[in-house]
């Protein structure tokens, strides 16, 4: 009989990344994860009817031609891509691979709450570093707290929850100024809503890569509509992955979402298609809010982050009382709501429900 064993910190939320509890309602409008409300291509609904018939399987054949897929559309070898349930399950894998109790993890504030959670259940402490007055990762400030003794750096780029961009060469700077221990982790979970970027803006994948500590990550969960099959991969040199190998959970990735990756690969009109008009959407939003003398940060996703008069929790409290989910609190901006993109019938309820508060003097 085995005795002494204690995970009392493992399943705990981490501070700083507070999700607001569901309402009780299956009609709930759920504007609070990020997803893409138009859903995926329709090459990838057909990919994942035809593979259903496969489940009694497991998926190595088709993670394998996921993987081969995957490398040559970033034209990287085979062997710097890895994949996983979700960017945030291959970002698990980094802190436990380069992440321990007497190691840190390095963020921005606010930014997303994954690996802060992550490295907490690793045992490593987390530091915090506030945005830009611009809401852009302060790399100058994150470089001073770097000491031997950080693990990861992560970046999130297009951030979330603020939809803004740090540019490449900051970006640059800062991954050849840290110390060789410390391993960059760049998440562009939302690279495809960049379309309409600055050139300042770049991906970290290229094939030509030169950067031995550095991780990219990327997500079939925003532009490509596949939240709910959860997949994902990163890409980085083949020794750092060989290390995040050993603490990837066997067959995580099934064969519906492996054919639905490979359909939504070749379905590259479709993505385009859903940026455009996640574009239109995102500046019908603007101008719905400018209407109302509400200012939005300036946004490069699929979401925006804005200061709504009040303390967030009063405002998703008065949405969720009206079947709409928002969220989650971001402690660090605690009059700020993240508020994701729906069909143009959702957000006509959004500010449907917006104009039923409480009118607030916005000085």
């Amino acid at each position: 009989m085995a005795t002494g064993l204690r995970f009392t910190n493992l399943a705990r939320p981490a501070p700083g990344y507070v999700e607001p509890p569901l309402a009780p309602s299956e009609s709930l409008l759920r504007l609070d994860r990020n997803e893409n409300a138009y859903g995926p291509a329709a090459k990838v609904i057909t990919a994942i009817m035809n593979s259903t018939a496969k489940v009694s399987r497991y998926s190595r054949s088709e993670t394998e031609s996921l993987t081969d897929s995957i490398a040559r559309f970033h034209g990287v070898h085979r062997d710097r891509v890895l994949l996983g349930a979700g960017s945030t399950d291959v970002f698990r894998m980094a802190s436990q691979a380069f992440l321990s109790p007497k190691q840190s993890l390095i963020v921005a504030d606010p930014t997303y709450g994954g690996p802060e959670y992550y490295a907490r259940f690793s045992g490593a402490s987390v530091i915090k570093v506030p945005l830009t007055p611009e809401f852009a990762h302060d790399l100058a400030a994150m470089h001073v707290r770097v000491s031997s003794g950080t693990g990861l750096a992560y970046i999130c780029n297009p951030n979330n929850p603020t939809g803004t961009l740090t540019s490449r060469e900051q970006i640059t700077k800062f991954i050849s100024a840290l110390p060789a221990t410390c391993v960059v982790v760049v998440d562009e979970a939302y690279h495809e809503y960049t379309a309409d970027a600055a050139q300042a803006y770049g991906t970290f994948i290229d094939p030509t890569q030169r950067y031995d500590r550095l991780i990219v990550l990327r997500t079939f969960s925003k532009a490509h509509g596949m939240a709910g099959l959860r997949l994902g991969y990163a890409v980085a040199p083949p020794e750092l992955l060989e290390q995040m190998r050993g603490f990837a959970l066997k067959d995580c990735v099934n064969p519906i979402s492996a054919q639905a990756g490979l359909a939504a690969l070749e379905s590259q009109d479709a993505l385009r298609d859903s940026v455009v008009r996640n574009e239109d959407d995102r500046q019908e939003f603007f101008n719905e809010a400018t209407g109302r003398m509400l200012k939005p940060i300036d946004s490069h996703a699929n979401f925006v982050f804005m200061d709504v008069l009040r303390p967030a929790q009063v405002a998703m409290q008065h949405f969720q009382q009206h079947g709409i989910q928002l969220g989650p609190k971001f402690p660090s901006m605690p009059n700020h709501v993240r508020i994701s993109f729906g069909t143009p019938e959702e957000m006509t309820e959004f500010w449907r429900v917006w104009d039923l508060l409480p009118t607030v003097d916005p000085m």
